[in-house]
């Protein structure tokens, strides 16, 4: 069954804030990424300084995810930076839930293979709440 998780998005002070939730909760990142990381990133020395994603446990199986939202996505809105993030237990189930909870909503980012080797896809379904579904082809134990 998938798992759910709260996802964070921010402007510029990802790393900031992250950094304060690591110390205020006592545990290591499990990954921590920049957009500067993407194989042939298209993004400047400030852009590319931004966190692409950053994933830090923070108890019970709970894990806080987050990121910086690049420019060319324009301003942040207050209520516009949380997403809830599944992390599904099969490519079938990921496919299942995207395919469900996006049906009537905006696919922002179609579910594909992605880079770090998952299968991810972005959506607001038609309640205007916005999701990210996930499938680790490796899965960690």
């Amino acid at each position: 069954m998938a798992a759910v998780n709260p996802y964070l998005t921010f402007s510029n002070n990802c790393a900031e804030a992250f950094d304060f939730y690591k110390a205020a909760f006592g545990t290591e990142f499990l990954t921590r990424m920049l957009f500067s990381d993407i194989p042939d990133s298209k993004y400047d020395a400030k852009e590319g300084n931004k966190v692409m994603h950053v994933a830090l446990p923070i108890g019970q199986g709970t894990i806080l995810m987050g990121s910086d939202s690049p420019a060319e996505y324009g301003q942040l809105r207050e209520g516009d930076n949380l997403s809830i993030a599944i992390s599904a237990a099969s490519e079938e189930e990921a496919k299942k839930l995207f395919n469900a909870l996006s049906a009537g909503g905006k696919v922002t980012m179609p579910l594909e293979k992605a880079f770090w080797g998952a299968l991810f896809g972005m959506f607001t379904d038609k309640y205007g709440v916005q999701w990210m579904v996930n499938y680790d082809y490796e899965q960690k134990n």
